[in-house]
């Protein structure tokens, strides 16, 4: 490999670049000082634009203006100042072809070794409340993604630099190799650049999609690494977590891990379902999940009180599960979850005593989740599907009591109103087909997961470790038959709720009179597949 030596009079073959002039031109000034400082020393003239350039003087760096490299002022309020053919020329040049180093020479165009870009902070001003249209728009950056994207693609003879986190790596590798900067270091830079204006150009697009259609016809978003991961849902398979760029809430935004292995792929998926299941009460509430649903579930007057009831459940299926908890747990909690296989618990805090007793298990993840932010009410469910992506909104919220009717000749009693309501907040979290059957606002069975609806009701029926004399039933979407609720009728359950419109909704309000028993049509189903 040759060296680009980065003047505009000889003809050079990609390799190693030696960088003797640099643009810089920056919104976030972290760093820059430091950067351009080490710059100079090495020897590298600076061209820089009007905020940039005062930035540094003040720090006593010498750079040259941007209308002097050019020839041309900057105008427009500062809205054209980078965009001249003069800089692209000399970032775009492939300095291995003779008739564009000629071009170079002819046209009297310095050579631009290394571009130093960050954007207009459009991501930040988009995200504010109340903000005018018209400072979002004017903080959509041109210029800079152009520099941006026209180093990044001639990378073999320029580099690129979008983030002040490569700034000391980019200083030592110069300081260290006489200022040269290798290709492979130029490419690593590129890739970074390219992602950097997919995602600001993302943001852009999208911030315009909500404003203007609920469902536009490009879907943009971008997703930026938080966590590599041990392994997928099996140990051959590789996986990472991501978060979509800039979200407002992740699942692991303000989510400390105090002890234990490494999260994997099946913990987070859990644990993400534990959290919107504990996020539907306000008193104090546990949940226990397990293969992505819920085995048990309870709200109390206290943690330890919803956590015995949720164990209840299914002590079986509660073996290696996700527990999360609505709360700050104390120490009474963590000496009953000492004596269960727990693979992660995660609660709004741990008093004293808690931890110390949790630690005495060595892998048992302990996640302190400090998160109050609600997930924003417009964001969407995805489904990745082969080539594509399956986008809805969020089952978000429970209808209200006086959105249900009551279909059947005995009205609900209040305590089986608590019941049936509780139960349905639980039901839309399990998988379909869903049954929950509760008792004293605990789950007392949960049919999850079945090809028939009656087979469901059997499981969560069977699953009962608790007599279900007066117990209440939710189906997340309506019986076909009545053999399901009758099954459930015979068990001792007094109360059901389900979404209704099946053509024999009869036929099962007819069983439910016929048992005494009180029914509650749903304003809508919950189907979760």
């Amino acid at each position: 490999m040759g060296t680009t030596e980065g003047t505009a009079s000889e003809v050079t073959q990609p390799g190693a670049v030696r960088i003797r002039r640099a643009l810089l031109t920056v919104s976030d000034k972290r760093g820059l000082v430091d950067f351009a400082r080490g710059l100079t020393e090495l020897g590298v003239e600076i061209v820089s634009t009007g905020g940039t350039a005062r930035e540094l003087a003040e720090a006593g760096i010498e750079s040259r203006a941007i209308d002097d490299y050019t020839g041309f002022p900057e105008m427009l309020d500062g809205r054209v100042k980078t965009l001249n053919p003069r800089i692209y020329a000399g970032l775009l040049a492939v300095r291995s072809k003779p008739e564009h180093v000629s071009t170079l020479e002819e046209q009297e165009i310095e050579p631009i070794d290394l571009v130093c870009v960050n954007l207009y902070p459009f991501e930040r001003i988009a995200g504010r409340r109340g903000i005018p249209t018209e400072e979002v728009v004017e903080n959509i950056d041109i210029g800079g993604p152009t520099l941006i994207r026209a180093a990044a693609k001639n990378h073999p003879f320029a580099a690129v630099v979008v983030t002040p986190e490569s700034y000391d790596a980019v200083l030592e590798e110069l300081r260290m190799g006489d200022g040269l900067l290798s290709e492979q270091t130029r490419e690593a830079l590129a890739m970074d650049a390219f992602a950097y204006t997919a995602r600001y150009d993302a943001a852009i697009a999208r911030w315009f999609s909500e404003r203007e259609d609920d469902f536009p016809a490009t879907y943009p978003r971008v997703y930026e690494k938080v966590l590599d991961l041990p392994y997928g849902e099996n140990p051959h398979q590789r996986a990472a977590y991501y978060a979509l760029a800039n979200a407002r809430t992740h699942l692991l935004s303000m989510v400390s891990k105090l002890h234990g292995k490494e999260l994997s792929f099946n913990n987070l998926l859990d644990l993400d379902a534990a959290r919107r299941v504990v996020d539907e009460f306000e008193i104090p509430a546990a949940v226990i999940v397990k293969h992505n649903n819920p085995c048990g579930c309870a709200v109390g007057g206290s943690a330890l009180e919803a956590f015995e009831r949720a164990l209840a459940t299914d002590p079986v299926s509660a073996f290696g599960g996700v527990y999360c908890f609505n709360r700050a747990i104390g120490r009474d909690v963590a000496e009953k979850l000492h004596e269960v296989f727990v693979e992660v618990v995660m609660a709004k805090g741990y008093e004293d005593g808690a931890l110390e007793v949790l630690q005495q298990k060595e892998n048992i993840r302990i996640l302190h989740d400090a998160e109050r932010r609600k997930e924003p009410v417009q964001d969407r469910d995805g489904r990745r599907v082969r080539g594509g992506l399956l986008v809805q909104d969020r089952d978000e919220d429970i209808e209200l009591r006086d959105e249900m009717r009551v279909v059947t000749e005995r009205q609900p009693t209040e305590a089986e109103w608590g019941e049936m309501l509780f139960a349905w907040k639980v039901c839309k979290h399990v998988r379909s087909n869903a049954i929950v059957i509760a008792k004293e606002l605990g789950t007392a069975g949960i049919g999850a997961g079945q090809m028939s609806r009656v087979d469901s009701v059997r499981l969560a029926v069977d699953k009962a470790l608790v007599p279900l004399s007066g117990a209440a039933l939710a189906s997340d979407a309506f019986f076909p038959f009545a053999d399901g609720p009758q099954l459930a009728l015979d068990a001792g359950v007094t109360a059901i709720i389900q979404p209704g419109g099946s053509r024999r909704d009869e036929e099962v309000i007819d069983a439910c009179n016929a048992a005494g028993a009180a029914m509650v049509f749903a304003a809508r189903r919950h189907f979760r597949h």
